[in-house]
């Protein structure tokens, strides 16, 4: 996932983003300001009915890095879940390793397939499993005196490397264009740690997973959900960012809301992957929902008070949802932590999502995004196989 991919010629005209490259995140939240209501956190008033234990707010910065912030924020809850006291995990560590293994599988496909910072919210599982993990105050990735992060230069110089690799000039490939990658990648984010020392121990990444973070990464399932596809069976999750070529259980639409309920009520929290390219979704004002017109079938006045308050909701069917992925309305934008569920002074319920662009936007980094958004506009999400609903699991064979 990117922090946000362009939908419209509004913004295609002000924006300007390619899959190779990864641009300023303050012009990703100023996009999302276009809908913004000043007085929205007045006309809404929410109420927790769920608020599962999360760390503190991130920011990623300048870079595509939404899927491992979001997963590593899982994995942080999933350490409270398990009695543990939370470490903050090193996200530009699974990012990494990350580009790494991809930057193989760029030159296995011969340059036919997704580059680019973004990724998936298995990649930090895949990552885990092979690499380990650091905490951040080992590996922060801050590297070259910036304070967050900022990966276009590297993104440009990688890119153009792997580019050369495929032309293959000399006729055969040499072993060494891994190894120069690799330096490139570690002369920006910096070199792994073999060892490292952590209040008072030494671990390597592989046992620190082990010892400190202690989840069994085989426990945690990803979901999708295709119309067009068998349920209950294991198919291939159809986005650009999905680079490894990664399966994913297809559910039906309203399970996913089902498996969320049921994981939230039970004390799992969910990573979660959706779009965040609609101007009902607004980060500013910390809401997101389905409206009942499309944007350019509202007046003037219903475009100023989008935010000004609850709204009502169609009912999203699966082909409103297959529909709106077929056409590319629906795209894989944005990783995000679904840790509560609140309710509104109408009633209706919310999901509290954890967000890794800083504290600022109403709700301090968090923002309320209604269940039809969800069914709606989800790409996949992720829960330990503990949270998911027997009914559910007997249907996938797990």
């Amino acid at each position: 996932m990117y922090p946000f991919k362009i939908k419209t010629l509004l913004l295609a005209s002000t924006m300007v983003l390619s899959m190779g490259t990864v641009t300023a995140q303050d012009g990703l939240v100023n996009s999302l300001k276009i809908n913004a209501s000043e007085k929205s956190a007045e006309s809404f008033k929410f109420t927790d009915v769920i608020n599962l234990a999360n760390t503190s707010i991130k920011n990623q910065g300048s870079s595509g890095t939404c899927w491992s912030y979001s997963t590593n924020s899982y994995l942080e809850s999933e350490m409270i879940r398990l009695g543990k006291q939370p470490v903050e995990i090193s996200q530009v560590f699974s990012a990494r390793n990350a580009y790494v293994e991809k930057g193989k599988n760029y030159v296995r496909m011969h340059g036919a397939v997704t580059l680019g910072d973004g990724g998936e919210l298995h990649d930090v599982i895949n990552m885990y499993k092979k690499y380990g993990a650091v905490p951040q105050e080992v590996y922060s990735g801050l590297n070259y005196g910036t304070t967050k992060n900022k990966f276009a230069e590297m993104a440009g110089i990688t890119e153009a490397m792997l580019a050369a690799v495929v032309k293959n000039p000399n006729g055969e490939l040499t072993p060494n264009w891994e190894k120069a990658y690799a330096a490139v990648i570690d002369s920006y984010l910096g070199q792994v740690p073999q060892n490292f020392t952590f209040k008072g121990k030494t671990y390597t990444p592989q046992s620190f997973a082990k010892e400190m973070i202690g989840i069994n990464p085989d426990e945690y399932l990803e979901f999708a959900s295709y119309s067009t596809e068998p349920y209950y069976k294991k198919t291939m999750m159809m986005v650009p960012d999905n680079w490894s070529f990664d399966l994913v259980y297809n559910v039906k639409m309203n399970d996913m809301t089902t498996i969320i309920d049921y994981a939230l009520k039970n004390g799992f929290t969910v990573a979660w992957a959706t779009d965040v390219s609609e101007k009902s979704f607004s980060w500013k004002n910390g809401v997101a929902y389905v409206p009942t017109k499309k944007y350019d079938e509202m007046s003037t006045v219903e475009k100023e008070n989008m935010f000004n308050g609850p709204k009502e909701e169609p009912k999203v069917t699966e082909e409103m949802r297959q529909k709106a992925f077929d056409n590319y309305q629906t795209t894989d934008d944005h990783a995000m932590h679904i840790v509560g569920i609140a309710k509104d002074q109408l009633g209706k319920e919310y999901y509290v999502v954890k967000n890794s662009w800083g504290a600022t936007n109403d709700y301090k980094g968090y923002l309320y995004v209604t269940k039809e958004f969800v069914k709606y506009k989800t790409t996949s999400f992720m829960v330990n196989k503990g949270g998911i609903p027997t009914d559910v699991l007997s249907k996938l064979g797990s």
